[in-house]
Order: structure tokens, then C-alpha cells, then sequence
């Protein structure tokens, strides 16, 4: 009996410990997951001079900006590129340099609480951006179908939900997740993440109902989001899709790994 009663205190002792790691991880979710860098950049210094810093207000009245160029020509799509959870829209200039360059229009998406914007971030908050960007170009008159959405990482769950606004032209996700909860910590059962998580960004239950054209690119060496979960989204799309799975990136370099040339020849190929 004192065995089964030491036993019994050891397990509600760790019980107590894990609740309370478990508490922890709960109360400072959002930290872990934004890395906002409130620095505000310049797009001449960035290597983009020809784009505009563009302020806008999400419905909920926080602002939320960007900055755009328009495609050279009416036949060129506009890409929306809603970036990861840390840095810029300055650190993401080398992206839309290439994209401008091949003469598409591009509008780089800076959220609530990143590059000088007010406000933090959270799922509801960056829906509320995405959805204040893409009426500023459909009221501009560019078409929802010459819109190509482009999410990394974490913009991949912004990118997700707006293709249940609009039907974009194409969709391409980079390093992209199932769903928030499934990057969890190792320690948190699936079942806790789910309750607890705040934010939940579910990729997954949103693939089958899109339509568009998709492109999934990922590092096989990806240390932050498993590479499986890229194949996971691919797999659950049911409409024209690619796949690119490249060897030896991994999360945060895939286009010093040639991504930038998949997605150039995906948006050209799908334009023909």
C-alpha cells in the first residue's frame, strides 16, 4: 500500500506539473506563434522602387497597408503575397522583385502589429487584412480571376480563407501547414492543442472546396513545418494542382532552392 500511495502521489504531481506546462503554453500561444518586426520599411531602399506603400482599414478599423505595382499589362495577374509570421514586407522585396520583373502585378501584404502597423495579430485579425486588401483591388477593377494568391507559412491559412471570399485566378502556398494546432508542441496531445489554441488556421478542412489552379512548394529538410503536411494539402485538393518538394531546403530558404523559378513557370504555364 505505501508503494501504491507513492505511486499515486508521483502521478498527481506530474499531473500537476504537465496542467501547469500546459497553462503556460496556453497564456503565451500568440507570442510563440507572431513574430511581429515593427520595423516600417522603404520600398526604394528594399529594391522595389516602382511599388507604393498602399494604407488601408480592415473593417474592425484597425489599419493594415501594403505596397502595390501594377502588372505592365491587362493580361498579367496581380499576385497577393501574404507573408510569414515574422519580419516584413521589406524582407520579402527579393520575392516581388522576381514576380514584378516577369511583368505581373503584385501587392506585398503587411498585417495589424507588423512593419509599424497598430494592433496584434491573430487569425480573426489577419482575415479581416486579407479581406481589406482584396477589396481595395477588386474596387480598383482588377477581377478577382486575375488575382493569384500567394501564402508562406503562415500566410498560407490567410491565403486559405480568402479562396472562400473570392475564386482566384491561382493559388500557391509555400511551406504550408494542416492546420495551427498540428505544429503543437511534441508534449501537448492533439486533443488539448485543439481546445486551447486560440488560432487554428485548419488548411486542410478548406482544401476541398478549392477551385483554383494550386501549387504547393516545400522543403523536404522543413525543421518548422513537416514536409508531410505540404504532400497532406496536396493530396486533399481536388482540383489542378503541382507539387514541388524540394530536397535540401528548408522552411525559410526554399527559394534560394529554385522556388522562385516553380512558381514563375506555374503562373506562366496556367495563364496559357
Amino acid at each position: 500500500m505505501p508503494m501504491v500511495k507513492i505511486l499515486l502521489e508521483a502521478l498527481l504531481a506530474f499531473g500537476g506539473l504537465y496542467l501547469l506546462l500546459i497553462a503556460g503554453v496556453a497564456l503565451g500561444q500568440r507570442g510563440m506563434i507572431y513574430h511581429p518586426d515593427p520595423t516600417r520599411a522603404d520600398p526604394v531602399e528594399a529594391g522595389v522602387p516602382e511599388m507604393v506603400p498602399v494604407p488601408l482599414k480592415a473593417e474592425d478599423g484597425w489599419p493594415v497597408s501594403g505596397w502595390y505595382a501594377p502588372p505592365r499589362s491587362a493580361a498579367k495577374p496581380t499576385v497577393v503575397f501574404f507573408h510569414g509570421n515574422s519580419g516584413t514586407v521589406g524582407t520579402r522585396a527579393f520575392k516581388a522583385r522576381a514576380l514584378l520583373d516577369a511583368g505581373y502585378g503584385v501587392f506585398l501584404v503587411e498585417y495589424r502589429g507588423y512593419g509599424g502597423n497598430p494592433g496584434r495579430p491573430s487569425e480573426k485579425g489577419l482575415y479581416a487584412d486579407g479581406r481589406a486588401v482584396i477589396r481595395w483591388l477588386v474596387g480598383r477593377g482588377i477581377a478577382a480571376s486575375r488575382l493569384v494568391l500567394y501564402g508562406e507559412s503562415l500566410g498560407s491559412g490567410v491565403v486559405m480563407e480568402m479562396t472562400r471570399l473570392i475564386e482566384p485566378m491561382m493559388v500557391v502556398l509555400e511551406c504550408p501547414f494542416t492546420a495551427l494546432p498540428d505544429l503543437a508542441p511534441p508534449f501537448v496531445l492533439p486533443v488539448l492543442a485543439r481546445a486551447f489554441m486560440l488560432d487554428h488556421f485548419d488548411n486542410l478542412s478548406k482544401m476541398a472546396g478549392l477551385t483554383a489552379p494550386l501549387l504547393v512548394v516545400h522543403g523536404d529538410q522543413d525543421e518548422v513545418v513537416p514536409v508531410a503536411m505540404g504532400h497532406a494539402l496536396l493530396k486533399a485538393a481536388d482540383t489542378i494542382k503541382d507539387g514541388v518538394f524540394l530536397p535540401t531546403a528548408h522552411h525559410g530558404d526554399l527559394w534560394d532552392h529554385g522556388a522562385g523559378e516553380h512558381v514563375l513557370d506555374f503562373i506562366r504555364r496556367r495563364m496559357d
